[in-house]
């Protein structure tokens, strides 16, 4: 029996955007500009869940009346949904979404 070598995923380097990071980054700027968000910062922030794990939304997007952390995805593996989840239980007085595309429209979805 042949066994099939699986290459590990490559981790991204933080602070490094992936192009549907760039792409949400070009959508949020315009909402920017439109006046509907005050700013968004890329990664400002990390939120720890327990020893040793933490959580780094994306985006952060000020509105006039609150803050959202903005997770984009092109698709969800089961531990990055389970920390937004956790994340989301642990710090109540922020909004977490999920932000994907279909149809080439921007999807969200609030923890």
């Amino acid at each position: 029996m042949r066994y099939q070598r699986f290459r590990p995923r490559k981790r991204p380097t933080p602070g490094t955007m992936n192009k549907l990071e760039r792409q949400y980054q070009e959508h949020l700027e315009l909402r920017r500009i439109a006046g509907e968000v005050v700013r968004f910062r890329y990664e400002p922030i990390k939120f720890r869940l327990a020893d040793r794990t933490f959580y780094t939304p994306d985006f952060v997007v000020t509105f006039e009346d609150h803050v959202e952390c903005h997770e984009v995805k092109g698709f969800w593996e089961d531990d990055a949904r389970v920390k937004t989840k956790v994340v989301a239980e642990l710090f109540p007085e922020f909004v977490f979404i999920a932000v994907y595309q279909k149809k080439k429209q921007w999807v969200y979805e609030e923890f």
